[in-house]
């Protein structure tokens, strides 16, 4: 008896168990399928193919993947899979893109994990592995899938593979680049407990200032895409990876928003220079914000190891030597007097 209670216990969880990996899976392919159904908003046809400067799902793939683990990867070809019979009918070549958007992030989190990425992105390190081996090394995956199919089945041509597979893996890496390090500043962000509401001004003067710039940028043919970089290192110097993150995703936004309607800087120019200049722009942006986030973070850091190595041998001291005023640390600015 005692043993088929037992057995009855075990199949009870292990059913609950598979439920939540079932869930998990489907949430997401939901947030998948959503974030990729945003990103067509704001796309450009290339030789019949139609690609984002900014790919979401990426992002979303590839933090789900670091927070969930490699088992979460059919949740990825489920959403993968829904965006493509949703835009487009079904084909031979739309598996192999599937299979191309799922192997892609998989791979990038299998790089990350063996150089040991951290998520809190507390170290220079860390944005280097996520910008060389998340965006840029595992795109060149779905890059190279998603276009070699589209080839082969003729739906581009050969003199346009290049700007398809150009077009493709910008658009997939600046989704790693842009939206997993915001996903995993708002999963690590507390708020202080004790906040008076004019700390507040600060943030929203950074967001509406970043807000502000860009669309003056954007909006004018002279040139002055590179004001948006004061408001992003002030973001990641004030705020780190908190702040730099939105700023980031609102100069992507905007600035994708005006290449594709040929406004201000991209007006009177081809597909192939307007994704030139907006993935320079992007990729730059992501780059300030994400590695200037991570050394000033990596700083603080280093500055909070060594105050309490300090509190710790006063403390030490001041047991060795009870006679002596070892216990005041740090000491006075103008040196005891």
């Amino acid at each position: 008896m005692a043993a088929v209670v037992r057995n009855g216990v075990q199949l009870s969880w292990d059913l609950r168990r598979s439920a939540a990996a079932v869930l998990r899976m489907l949430a997401v392919a939901a947030a998948y399928f959503v974030s990729g159904r945003l990103g067509l908003l704001q796309q450009i046809v290339v030789a019949d193919a139609k690609v984002t400067p900014l790919w979401p799902p990426t992002g979303i793939a590839l933090t789900c993947l670091l927070l969930l683990g490699v088992g979460i990867w059919p949740g990825i070809a489920l959403g993968a899979f829904l965006v493509i019979v949703s835009i487009s009918p079904l084909h031979p070549a739309s598996f192999g893109i599937v299979a191309g958007n799922t192997l892609a992030p998989v791979a990038a989190y299998l790089m990350l994990r063996r150089a040991a990425f951290r998520l809190e992105l507390d170290r220079l390190r860390d944005g280097l592995a996520l910008v060389f081996l998340g965006a840029l090394a595992g795109m060149l995956i779905s890059a190279t899938v998603g276009s070699g199919v589209l080839w082969l089945s003729g739906s581009v041509p050969g003199k346009e593979f290049l700007a398809t597979w150009s077009a493709w893996w910008t658009g997939d890496a600046m989704g790693v680049l842009v939206v997993t390090p915001l996903l995993l500043a708002l999963r690590a962000f507390r708020p202080p407990e004790e906040r008076e509401p004019f700390d507040w001004v600060e943030p929203l003067a950074l967001l509406a200032g970043t807000v502000g710039v860009t669309l003056v940028a954007t909006n004018s043919s002279l040139g002055l895409l590179f004001l948006v970089f004061p408001v992003l290192i002030w973001a990641a110097l004030r705020f780190q990876l908190i702040g730099a993150t939105p700023c980031v995703l609102v100069v992507s936004v905007l600035t994708i928003g005006a290449a594709v309607d040929h406004r201000g800087p991209f007006a009177h120019h081809g597909v192939l220079a307007t994704m030139t200049i907006l993935q320079a722009l992007n990729g730059s942006a992501a780059l300030t914000g994400l590695l200037l986030s991570a050394i000033i973070t990596e700083q603080q850091g280093m500055y909070r190891r060594i105050e309490q190595a300090c509190i710790g041998l006063t403390r030490v001291v001041a047991r060795l030597a009870p006679g002596e005023n070892g216990t005041h640390w740090p000491p006075p600015e103008d040196g005891g007097q």
